[in-house]
């Protein structure tokens, strides 16, 4: 008979541990937002980077540079957010807890999934480690009957496949995270003020039922996955004979000064195009306007207006603060003004090889020295689409990626300046001074000035070097020599390569270089290297 109450016990115990399984609320159309407040002011200073739509309800959003996301200050778009959020909060209310830890978490603590209340204040110090078992659909929920607050540096950690969106932080108080917290879910404050100091880092949401949400200097993203919908951004053009181009212009000089290399064609179709070497091209160079750049003026054409016709998603609207780290995701972008792009911009797939970025600029482009566009989670350079109403002058050694397309303006490219990628105009001339662009996939070049080396068969590394640069190669290309320039176009440095791996004492001023391996029967590769102090 024991033995018999035993099992029934215990299969009852698994039922009801069933029955706590925490269940994710839904959150509607408050998931869009990284900052919402349903009552009260959202305010940012420094520079934040935030992934998400930023509003309140009732109240203002202001000090916020340039946000992957719509700024939605008591509209209709807030009104539902603000209907929804009490919805996902009368939910997580509701969850019946499971765990019922002490008020200090972290310091190595290991949680698995359910349902965690606290009754009271509630901090966090150290490391917090939230163990997904294994389970993709893994849910975590703190109830917090008080405030809630972490100590500077302290963070929360996913593993075994625990994931951001499934997890929620159910505040009944004040949230204060100290200097560079690292957060991991959605937190939902009941009645009260969200507090995110300089260097917070939170992959999730700050939402606020009632006060307001103050940010300083803070990364905030909304989690993927979970059902949420993946981004693929706009459909590309069709390019079409502008495929096969790396610089062009309809109407206007093509001029090159110094050593450039380039993969891909070169020409104008009404205009001269000098200065280039047929050495340093993988393409065709078309000295003089031909059948060939005059399909590619009309299909440029084409293309231009597909892309200044397609709706924009989201306005970055601090044109000339673009870049500084801004990190954009699959979308049609509009800058309605003059855009000068800082340091970097970082253009984020979201782990989709597919997806397309479009960024449609009003008024002429500019960089800083050595600005970058960075390409991460499988974003790739020939899914990206530049489109300038204007002027375009990529500063010295900046590093480009994408399809770059100048309408009605001139194009400079100045020294040591890195395309993956095109550099396009509609009319206008272009200029480019010792350059190293490589066109992205998309057409089959013929070169009739030069053949080039598979880029696989010869390995120059390590990029930056210091005072050793190896170079490997197979065997059919031993006995090539590798030239290298300076971004002035001047030869540095020239040496045969003999074996399959050269081993090369560099003393080279820090700076840009440019490579050329050219091999025993006088196929090409070339490239960009990085010396180091």
């Amino acid at each position: 008979m024991k033995k018999i109450l035993f099992l029934v016990a215990s299969a009852a115990l698994m039922c009801f541990n069933g029955t706590l399984a925490a269940q994710a609320p839904n959150l509607g159309t408050s998931a869009n937002f990284a900052l919402f407040s349903t009552d009260g002011a959202v305010t940012n200073t420094g520079l934040s980077h935030l992934t998400g739509n930023v509003g309140t309800n009732n109240g203002s959003s202001t000090n916020f540079g340039n946000v992957d996301g719509v700024m939605h200050d008591s509209d209709g778009t807030t009104a539902i957010a603000a209907a929804d959020l009490l919805i996902a909060y009368n939910q997580l209310n509701a969850a019946i807890p499971n765990y019922f830890p002490a008020p200090l978490l972290g310091n190595g603590q290991i949680f698995t999934a359910g349902t965690y209340a606290i009754g009271q204040t509630a901090s966090l110090n150290n490391t917090l480690t939230l163990d997904g078992g294994g389970n993709a659909n893994a849910v975590f929920i703190f109830k917090v009957q008080g405030a809630f607050s972490s100590s500077a540096g302290s963070k929360v950690v996913l593993t075994n496949g625990a994931l951001a969106c499934n997890v929620f932080w159910k505040i009944e108080g004040l949230v204060d995270l100290a200097t560079n917290t690292e957060m991991k879910g959605t937190i939902v404050a009941n009645n009260a003020a969200i507090v995110l100091n300089t260097g917070v880092a939170i992959e999730g949401r700050a939402l606020s039922t009632t006060g307001a949400v103050t940010v300083a200097g803070v990364t905030v993203a909304k989690p993927i996955g979970c059902g949420s919908a993946v981004l693929t951004g706009p459909l590309a053009p069709q390019l079409k004979s502008v495929a096969c181009y790396t610089i062009f212009t309809g109407t206007g000089e093509v001029t090159n000064a110094g050593i450039s290399f380039v993969t891909g064609d070169i020409g104008s179709n009404l205009g001269l195009t000098t200065g280039f070497q047929a050495t340093n091209v993988t393409g065709t160079i078309h000295p003089n306007p031909d059948t060939s750049t005059a399909t590619c003026a009309a299909d440029l054409n084409t293309v231009y207006t597909y892309l200044n016709t397609l709706p924009v998603d989201i306005e970055l609207l601090y044109p000339a603060a673009f870049g500084q780290n801004l990190v954009l995701t699959p979308h049609t972008y509009l800058l309605n003004a003059e855009t000068v792009l800082n340091g970097t911009v970082i253009l984020n797939a979201q782990n989709n090889p597919d997806a397309v970025f479009v960024i449609k600029i009003v008024g002429a482009l500019s960089t800083s020295t050595y600005a970058s566009v960075v390409l991460t989670n499988q974003a790739q350079a020939k899914n990206v689409y530049w489109k300038v109403d204007g002027a375009i002058n990529i500063n010295d050694y900046a590093n480009f990626k994408g399809t770059l397309i100048g309408n009605n303006g001139a194009v400079i490219l100045n020294n040591g300046v890195a395309i993956e990628g095109r550099v396009l105009s509609t009319s206008g001339a272009v200029s480019t001074f010792a350059i190293n662009a490589q066109m992205t996939p998309g057409c089959t070049i013929l070169a009739t000035n030069s053949s080039t080396l598979d880029n696989k068969q010869v390995l120059v590394y390590p990029n930056p070097f210091s005072t050793v640069l190896n170079v490997t190669m197979n065997a059919e290309n031993e006995g090539a020599v590798l030239t290298l320039f300076n971004a002035a176009g001047a030869r540095v440095s020239e040496k045969s390569l003999t074996g399959k791996t050269s081993k090369l004492q560099m003393n080279l001023p820090a700076g840009v270089y440019f490579y050329q391996v050219k091999g025993k029967n006088g196929t090409l590769q070339s490239g960009k290297l990085i010396a180091k102090p």
